[in-house]
């Protein structure tokens, strides 16, 4: 396997991550989410919705059964943008704006529908007495089983930007999972060819039965292996991802189909390029941003609504359905659900002793689920470059928040990136409640995962 298959396969692992009750033993604090801070929801949103009742207040136990029969309350075009100008950021305007003709912005009502189980709930609680950042922030340290930062302040009360970030990164994705998905560089001229991947994905950080001690370092395993096409099937990757980047970082393992042979992977991280992408994707835009923090300086922006990608059940239906989702310049529009939201807004700027493709990037966080949901993303010169995008929807099965599909959207050269496809209805991806053995996400699993 050359070199940038080497990447390429890691990366389709890393695209899904950066993605029944149970409960803790005594060796966890307590806390009682009905008393300490009733104003906000266990992951640390504001309960209660606006002022105009645009946003709902969180209850917690929301569904999506009854939003396939909803229609959209308004669309923003190019035409009409600037009559929600409020509720846009510049990622959306500048979509909007270069293609005139054909992106829009359908919303719909607003269902504050992100949950997880209550053990999770609790762990988040019993987190805010705990957790810290090590490191310079490439690291957590004491937190386990649910969000590291709820209330994410330091210790003079003021936001911590890296806190935020740690939530994204470290955020609710349920135990163990197992799914099939697929990528798509799609051209100028709408064109496009798809690579299909099969994964197994597990969070020790967040087995029922443990601890942060127990978790050894290790945030996620996740193995996978492309089906097709058939060039480049059976080549295989495993990637232990950790909680102090600084401590110990990523390891990777590669399976070459044609020699058979696993060996250890290059490091993959920061703006390398990530082959097959039509270089459209760097490594630490996988998740919509993964890895270590130390390039840059992270600054809270602030909390504001905005129209974000939310509930998307029609998008993830028509996953499969890549004829009528790809379109020329972007994914169908028509297909799309944008709710408004209450977002954390955080900025990272380059160090001036580091390089990156990228000099700026400014993240918007889901409140109530810790995703990054939509990255602006600015060139050496300054110049919005790339707005990328995660679809959210309910897989209130488990529960857990996490995209339908992700796209970046290259604005300079009018190509775009899709993720996660196949994702029709959430039945390709099955949920475990399970802790699966560790000999599953050992350097020899590779080989049989391969075949």
């Amino acid at each position: 396997m050359g070199k940038w298959m080497t990447v390429r396969v890691i990366v389709l692992a890393l695209y899904t991550i950066c993605v029944s009750s149970f409960s803790y033993g005594d060796q966890r604090p307590s806390a009682d989410p009905v008393t300490e801070h009733p104003d906000l929801t266990p992951f640390g949103a504001l309960k209660s919705g606006n002022e105009s009742g645009t946003i709902p207040s969180w209850s917690g136990d929301e569904t999506t059964h009854s939003l396939k029969q909803e229609k959209p309350l308004y669309v923003v075009t190019s035409q009409n943008q600037k009559q929600y100008a409020a509720q846009l950021n510049e990622g959306q305007i500048a979509l909007l704006n270069t293609y005139p003709d054909s992106y829009r912005v359908p919303v719909y009502p607003s269902h504050r529908t992100a949950a997880a189980p209550e053990w999770v709930y609790r762990n988040t609680i019993a987190n805010r007495q705990s957790a810290k950042l090590v490191n310079g922030g490439n690291g957590i340290h004491s937190a386990y089983g649910g969000i590291p930062f709820s209330i994410p302040t330091d210790e003079t009360g003021q936001y911590d930007a890296q806190k935020i970030v740690w939530n994204h990164l470290a955020r609710w994705r349920g135990i163990s999972l197992q799914f099939s998905s697929s990528e798509a560089a799609v051209k100028a001229n709408g064109s496009y060819s798809l690579i299909s991947s099969d994964f197994m994905v597990t969070f020790p950080f967040y087995y029922p039965e443990g601890s942060f001690k127990d978790a050894n370092n290790v945030l996620s395993y996740f193995i996978a292996s492309i089906r097709k096409p058939a060039r480049l099937a059976g080549g295989s990757v495993l990637v232990h991802e950790t909680l102090d980047r600084t401590l110990e970082p990523r390891q990777a393992w590669v399976y070459s189909a044609g020699t058979r042979r696993v060996r250890r992977a290059p490091s993959v991280a920061y703006d390398m390029p990530v082959a097959g992408s039509d270089n459209l994707l760097t490594a630490d835009n996988v998740d919509m941003f993964n890895g270590a923090l130390d390039r840059y300086h992270w600054h809270f922006v602030e909390k504001r609504e905005l129209l974000i990608p939310y509930n998307n059940i029609l998008l993830s239906s028509h996953a499969s359905d890549h004829r009528n989702l790809i379109e020329k310049g972007h994914i169908n529009p028509d297909l799309t659900r944008y709710e408004l939201h209450r977002v954390w807004v955080i900025e990272a700027r380059l160090k001036s002793e580091f390089r990156h493709i990228y000099i700026k990037r400014r993240f918007y966080l889901d409140e109530d689920s810790w995703n990054i949901v939509q990255a602006d993303q600015y060139d050496v010169r300054g110049n919005l470059w790339r707005v990328q995008l995660a679809y959210l929807m309910n897989y209130e099965h488990v529960p857990v928040t996490w995209s339908a599909l992700t796209a970046n959207y290259d604005l300079q050269s009018k190509r775009y990136f899709a993720g996660f496809l196949d994702n029709s209805n959430g039945i390709a991806l099955k949920f475990n409640d399970e802790v699966p053995p560790k000999s599953q996400f050992k350097p020899q699993a590779l080989r049989r995962m391969g075949r």
